[in-house]
């Protein structure tokens, strides 16, 4: 067979990606490095030196280790990480993932299988179906893996009999069945000696079926990702200020599809649209069209105001959803559990966003497929069914739909410790915050002095009042100004500055996303607090979007929230003033809006 292997970066567009999966010590790494040396696909040398290897080191001779190329794996005789290696045939070009068996490794394993297009679980004949045998074979369901072949490895060890073969065929077949995976063939295969890998055995006469190479060729060519709806997450926006260039240029990967110049795009979850103007890249040629798989940057018209996470698509194409509760299946590979109420981050594409643990559903026990429900966490290496609920709006697919962005991990103390797929949007009235502050008005404990007395006293009601924009030192302008002519007429006011609460309250959070999240629940609890007292609370909010001002709305309730956009897009804005306006023309425009909203009266300024 003319066939090439390199170990080098490759161009890995149009590859199929294999992955090779089983139980420790079932000969998986034995089976690919087989593989490459009978299909001549080794460089030239390669296999000699190896060997020359093993024996300046008195080691027996193992085809694995063509794969097992880091020194700690070949020392502990067990892949550790997912070794890679790009193949090629006349029909094709693959990629094939040797993952680990080892269960402390799941997590390198689901990593390599998420990007397969087919998989090949190794079984050994002689130990039979273990308990990552099963975990595999219900990863690779989990997956969303149809094109999936079980191969039985170490025939020899068993004399290449029939009925041992027959036997963990059955078995399997009816475990997988549980789930609806049917593998597309069983093949009885020996590692060490070649059967039925490349060329057809003189042991297995009774196996008609295909070799190994002959099934990766018969599998399906991977879905063309340019024919998909588009599917761009925002990783960046950046700004060039020279030479008078005013561009933002909104950079992310192309995960499916492709788009071209005068495509409009609709931002998700913000729901902001805008036209591409044009498609930039470094140091390549000038380009009318991009599609899956290039990093690219845009610039569009409008010049509209998304933040980083947001995920692109054409409004001509499917839409993704947005929300913050859904079903998930999900495998936890954390040392610690996932429990209800600890606060976890959820990544998927480019959005970071906190998550909580709202209800498990079911929990399955990988290896037996046996279903507990009423459980209260979730423990390491368990399969659940669960409900998610994110602290603000994300874009995403169900994972039926498009693979690329209906899968998430969760991240906990810094590490990768979940995996999981978008099986459904959950539509509910419910969220962490309501529940929060439907908690705490229970709870609180209210003033003997009414809010009409504080009212009567003060010459004017309370309000939350928020300058928000994308300019920080305008609004603290502004709302300064706005403080003293308030201050001026003998109203109870006070003025927050955002980067006092930043700098104090909040210097214990170190991440951004975590920042903007932590920034609106203070301030919103803040703002409670001050305005149950009868003050004018006023604090400005740099780019901020219509959600975060619907949890400061929540927040603040029972009192109420008046927002003046500087330069801004929000809808939800009660005044919108313009940056370049001075300040006396918007303390005026501020004051106007407090005399409509009856929060002073006319006479008083």
């Amino acid at each position: 067979m003319n066939s090439e292997i390199k170990y080098a970066e490759q161009d890995e567009s149009g590859l199929l990606h294999v992955v090779f999966v089983g139980h420790v010590d079932h000969g998986k790494s034995t089976v690919v490095g087989r593989l490459l040396a009978d299909s001549n696909a080794l460089p030239e040398g390669k296999l000699e030196q190896v060997k020359a290897m093993c024996s300046r080191n008195a080691r027996p001779f193992e085809y694995a280790f063509l794969l097992d190329a880091l020194k700690d794996e070949q020392a502990q005789g067990i892949t550790i990480d997912a070794a890679r290696c790009f193949f090629k045939t006349p029909t094709r070009r693959y990629l094939f993932h040797d993952a680990p068996g080892h269960i402390e490794f799941l997590r390198n394993m689901i990593t390599a299988a998420a990007r397969a297009d087919a998989a090949i679980i190794v079984i050994d004949a002689q130990e039979g179906i273990k308990e990552n045998s099963k975990r595999h074979g219900y990863m690779a369901s989990m997956l969303g893996l149809t094109q999936v072949s079980v191969v039985v490895n170490k025939m020899d060890l068993v004399n290449y009999g029939q009925t041992e073969f027959e036997q963990i065929k059955a078995e399997y077949l009816e475990f997988l069945g549980r789930f609806k995976l049917v593998p597309v063939s069983f093949i009885p295969i020996s590692g060490r000696h070649g059967e039925n890998i490349v060329n057809r055995g003189s042991n297995t006469g009774w196996y008609k079926g295909p070799t190994l190479m002959e099934q990766i060729e018969a599998f399906s060519p991977a879905i063309f990702q340019d024919s998909l709806p588009f599917r761009l997450p925002i990783q960046d926006i950046y700004k060039f200020t020279e030479l008078d260039d005013d561009r933002r240029i909104f950079a992310g990967s192309v995960l499916t599809g492709t788009a071209k110049i005068g495509d409009e795009l609709m931002f998700l979850p913000s729901k902001k649209k805008a036209r591409i103007v044009s498609i930039e890249g470094y140091n390549i040629p000038e380009t009318k069209q991009v599609s899956a798989g290039y990093a690219v940057g845009l610039t569009l018209d409008p010049q509209i105001y998304v933040p980083r996470g947001e995920l692109a698509y054409k409004t001509t194409e499917a839409a993704p959803l947005t929300g913050t509760r859904f079903r998930v299946n999900l495998f936890w590979m954390g040392r610690d559990p996932l429990i209800k109420g600890k606060t976890y981050k959820l990544k998927i594409g480019a959005t970071r966003q906190r998550a909580s643990l709202v209800n498990i559903i079911s929990v399955l026990d990988a290896s037996e497929l046996t279903t507990v429900t009423n459980k209260q966490q979730i423990e390491r290496h368990d399969v659940a069914e669960c409900i998610i609920e994110t602290h603000r709006p994300i874009a995403y697919d169900l994972v039926v739909d498009l693979k690329n962005t209906g899968r998430f991990v969760i991240i906990d103390s810094h590490e990768i410790s979940g995996a999981g797929i978008m099986l459904e949007r959950i539509e509910t009235n419910e969220s962490n915050i309501k529940n929060h502050v439907a908690a705490r008005e229970t709870a609180w404990t209210g003033s003997s002095i009414s809010q009409g007395q504080r009212a009567q006293i003060y010459g004017h009601n309370s309000k939350f009042i928020v300058f928000a924009g994308s300019d920080g030192r305008i609004l603290d302008k502004m709302a300064a100004a706005f403080e003293k002519s308030l201050l001026d007429s003998g109203h109870k006011a006070y003025f927050l500055p955002s980067s006092n609460l930043v700098t104090g309250l909040e210097a214990d959070i170190a991440l951004e996303n975590d920042r903007t999240d932590e920034h609106v629940r203070r301030i919103g609890e803040l703002a409670r607090i001050l305005t149950d007292s009868g003050q004018i609370f006023i604090t400005t909010a740099s780019d901020i979007d219509s959600y975060d001002i619907s949890t400061l709305e929540l927040l603040n309730k029972p009192n109420e929230i008046l927002v003046i956009g500087v330069d801004s897009e929000l809808d939800a804005a009660d005044l919108t003033i313009s940056g370049g306006a001075d300040i006396p023309y918007a303390v005026n425009a501020a004051c106007e809006l407090l005399k409509r909203e009856n929060v002073i009266m006319d006479y008083q300024i």
